[in-house]
């Protein structure tokens, strides 16, 4: 029998961390990370209390991605921005098993209870989930949670990819998607990752300049993935009480032009040149 894994401990944050030095932090302890889905990791739920959206951030989260402005409620993806500065915290730590660069973010699972005011106060709160083998590494899963008093409204999984050799091949081979009929083609302009970067604080050099990219192996900068699905679901529009799932495929270079394609039954899709599929995904009502 498997030993039972120790209770998390709740630390609650008086601030959102500062995501700089936070990335400095996991970039420096990156090359002694040794991958394991074996490996411990933080067992530290982490809580800020009282959170209330900042109505100048939220604006430009708002502009860059499609969503309307003003908004008067949160876009569904814009709680993973609140939550990712402590994601990023329980991430860099030094329990934290996974090299933080090259960590790649593989999919985003949402489910939002309700609608949510963007002029409420809110209670959030970030764990990480646990480990598992991969085919092609180890990924952990990261969960953010937005409570109003003691009702859950929002709640999200994300996975995270570490690739290393690995034994593992069991899971399903991914299968290709039948093709969504395009809605709209949409160009991107090269410092999309930037004006991403600029409103929600994720300054990742792999989106912000093509040479700093190139250090990462990427011919240019390339888009946040989360920007990727925030404008799909723009464009798609999401019900009050709905599930979203989406999968990164492939990154889109910038600048760059990707078409945007849906069809009537709540899926959607990211794509590139000859049919590349950066992003897929699906929207169902709760």
């Amino acid at each position: 029998m498997a030993p039972t894994p120790p209770e998390r401990a709740e630390s609650v944050l008086t601030r959102s961390p500062s995501l700089a030095p936070l990335l400095a932090r996991g970039a420096v302890l990156s090359p002694f990370r040794r991958p394991d889905p074996a490996a411990a990791h933080p067992r530290t739920r982490l809580v800020l209390a009282g959170l209330r959206p900042d109505p100048a951030k939220l604006a430009a989260y708002a502009k860059v991605c499609g969503f309307p402005v003003p908004a008067d409620t949160l876009p569904l993806t814009y709680p993973h921005v609140l939550g990712f500065p402590p994601a990023m915290r329980l991430m860099s730590a030094r329990d934290f098993p996974l090299p933080l660069l090259g960590l790649v973010h593989t999919s985003i699972s949402v489910t939002r209870h309700r609608v949510t005011p963007s002029a409420a106060f809110y209670d959030l709160a970030v764990h990480v989930d646990g480990l598992a083998p991969h085919r092609r590494g180890t990924e952990a899963a990261v969960v953010t949670e937005l409570r109003s008093g003691d009702e859950l409204v929002w709640e999200s999984r994300s996975t995270y990819l570490a690739r290393h050799r690995t034994t593992y091949s069991e899971g399903p081979e991914r299968t290709e998607d039948p093709e969504l009929p395009a809605v709209e083609e949409w160009q991107l302009p090269g410092d999309l990752g930037r004006r991403y970067g600029a409103a929600s604080g994720d300054r990742n050099p792999i989106h912000l300049h093509p040479l700093t990219a190139r250090l990462f192996g990427f011919p240019r900068a390339i888009a946040h993935g989360m920007w990727t699905v925030a404008r799909c679901l723009a464009a798609h529009g999401v019900p009050d009480a709905a599930e979203v799932r989406a999968e990164f495929r492939a990154p889109v270079l910038l600048p760059g032009t990707v078409t945007y394609a849906a069809d009537g039954g709540g899926r959607f899709a990211l794509r590139g040149g000859r049919g590349r599929i950066h992003l897929t995904g699906e929207v169902s009502p709760l």
